[in-house]
């Protein structure tokens, strides 16, 4: 089916839907009956079976997933969401593809490296209570994190689970024959602690243009950070593009000594596994926030999210990744000012669409939700 064939089928059914059952994805009307004669023909989402639960570490596990094929695939680096039902609650979360678009594409799987988080609801419940044969919902591949085009030489610096998405650039740049030179510093708290250790001794053995350098940071009598002569010693560091993931302390340690280096934004690529926040300043934030379609106002103060702002009220918006990168919790603003979270830019007065994990309310607000 052509792309324009496919977008006309999405209309119509979208107008049908409207028609038939006042929604926009008709499909997916039959879905909980559906869901009970074969979770893998539900409509609403992509529904993908867990293949096999591999350990990493002992906080970190690898789901091998087999989606149903009208999922879309991905390119290597980028994230998906998934969801699942805990304690009756479909609850959504973004994580990384950790295997290269090849493993999909020959064998219909894909693979999600998830580290248990402290606290963590969904991390926790897929750690202790997923198994082998249940069904999650996969959303459709996101994000620009990406391998350059054409080949340049890159430096990887990642922390911890922050390994997950170059993995995936690693396998897919060896399968590819990626000749320009590749450096790894993948930082862990301990040896114990290398997500994923044999595939990447295997790809060191078998990728040549492949420098991998692993640095425990807590097991000597000093923590051992990025330093440096860590960024001195690649061999032309000047011409790198850079690519950053891992804890927000890493990352703002490595852009501080890149820009220090001359690094360009432009040459700096990063990707994040919890929300960065600008710094506001002496901001006053809060607001009043009318949902104008549950025809509902709550008062809020401080750096409350609009999502936030939300969900305290009883209302279930949709969201995504939480951390502004999927947009699926995008909605249109009609009234009142905005600050981002990310960038500490001030949205204008008047109607715009806004993302509402990552907006906070200056003054009163009205969105069309």
């Amino acid at each position: 089916m052509t792309m324009l064939a496919k977008q006309t089928q999405q209309k119509a059914l979208h107008w049908l839907g409207r028609q038939l059952f006042n929604r926009d994805d008709p499909e997916a009307f039959f879905d909980p009956l559906l869901e009970r004669i074969n979770p893998m023909w539900v409509q609403e989402y992509t529904p993908a079976r867990v293949e096999q639960i591999l350990s990493e570490t002992g906080d970190t596990k690898t789901l091998v997933l087999k989606p149903a094929r009208r999922w879309s695939g991905f390119r290597a680096g980028q994230h998906v969401n998934i969801c699942v039902e805990v304690d009756g609650v479909r609850r959504n979360r973004t994580f990384s593809l950790s295997s290269s678009p090849l493993l999909w594409q020959e064998q219909g799987l894909v693979t999600l490296t998830i580290k248990r988080l402290p606290g963590g609801l969904v991390t926790n419940w897929l750690h202790d209570h997923l198994q082998t044969g249940a069904v999650i919902g996969l959303g459709e591949a996101f994000g620009d994190f990406l391998i350059p085009e054409p080949a340049r030489p890159v430096l990887f610096i990642a922390g911890g689970s922050g390994i997950t998405p170059v993995l995936s650039q690693l396998e897919t740049m060896a399968a590819q024959d990626y000749r320009a030179p590749v450096t790894l510093l993948y930082f862990v708290r301990t040896r114990d602690d290398v997500i994923a250790r044999e595939k990447l001794l295997a790809l060191k053995a078998r990728y040549s243009a492949l420098t991998l350098n692993i640095i425990a940071t807590n097991e000597s009598r000093e923590p051992r950070y990025l330093r440096g002569q860590d960024l001195d010693a690649v061999p032309g560091i000047k011409a790198r593009q850079v690519y950053l993931c891992g804890p927000k302390g890493l990352m703002d340690l490595a852009q501080g000594l890149l820009s220090e280096r001359g690094f360009a934004d432009a040459d700096i690529h990063s990707t994040f596994f919890s929300v960065p926040s600008a710094n506001l300043g002496n901001e006053t934030l809060g607001g009043e926030v009318q949902f104008e379609g549950s025809q509902m106002v709550v008062g809020s103060e401080g750096d409350a999210t609009l999502l936030e702002i939300a969900e305290a009220a009883g209302l279930t918006p949709r969201h995504g990744c939480r951390m502004g990168i999927c947009h699926q919790c995008s909605c249109r603003k009609t009234t009142g000012t905005v600050i981002n979270r990310l960038t500490g830019q001030t949205s204008g007065p008047g109607e715009e669409t806004v993302q509402l994990c990552i907006s906070v309310p200056r003054g009163p607000v009205s969105l069309d939700l």
